[in-house]
């Protein structure tokens, strides 16, 4: 596959984007109810909730759950108006532990989307189960490959031409499962992990939201 790059565009816009759908398509008859899990800057939260502020995505998010103390993410949930709980997993002796604890909050806030938003845990059965294909994840490569948390490094690494970001439903093998939606970022001769990993950060933003639309179509809302 050859990657075509408009000089008239910025080179972080990749030239595919699969599948492409058109917005009626991906109309929702009523407002999905998401929770968000994130650990860090929380930039792929903030995007969906700017995407639901502009009804570019029909839902609304319920609660952010972060494991991190110092997680900025925290920050963007206060200035969103966004309820947030901190689960430690530090206080969690085991990964199922802390999955019950997050089903918990999750149920109670009557969340029928789990959103992972750069939630650097592994998640268990205990969560996988009880929301079952409706746990959505983003990852920054072209699944399958480039696993783990050093995809980007990894590309680089493997000297590859084409790179991207993959949203997908979670399953229990860590990055896998059903494809919903992918962008490709070409990797330019100069690209640091800094800087490849900027650009495909704009194509996450660019796909996550209608790739929620998209999973909530196929698998129902």
């Amino acid at each position: 596959m050859t990657v075509q790059l408009d000089k008239k565009q910025n080179s972080s816009t990749p030239a595919l984007v699969s599948p492409t759908l058109p917005p009626q398509e991906l109309h929702l008859d009523r407002p999905l109810k998401l929770g968000v899990m994130a650990s860090g800057s929380g930039t792929n939260f903030e995007v969906l909730a700017q995407a639901i502020r502009d009804k570019k995505l029909n839902a609304q998010i319920q609660v952010l759950i972060y494991n991190n103390p110092e997680a900025k993410v925290k920050e963007r949930a206060e200035k969103w108006g966004i309820p947030a709980v901190l689960l430690d997993h530090r206080a969690f002796k085991r990964r199922e532990d802390l999955d019950r604890a997050i089903v918990e909050v999750l149920q109670q806030r009557q969340v029928e989307w789990v959103i992972m938003a750069g939630w650097m845990r592994i998640v268990t059965p205990v969560l996988l189960e009880a929301f079952a294909n409706r746990v959505i994840n983003i990852h920054p490569s072209l699944l399958p490959s480039f696993k783990g948390v050093r995809a980007v490094e990894q590309a680089l690494e493997a000297g590859v031409k084409i790179t991207g970001c993959t949203v997908h439903i979670a399953t229990l093998d860590v990055d896998s499962g059903p494809i919903l939606m992918q962008a490709a970022v070409p990797i330019l001769p100069d690209d640091t992990p800094q800087t490849l990993h900027e650009r495909i950060q704009v194509q996450e933003h660019r796909i996550f939201p209608v790739a929620i639309a998209l999973a909530a179509k196929k698998f129902g809302t």
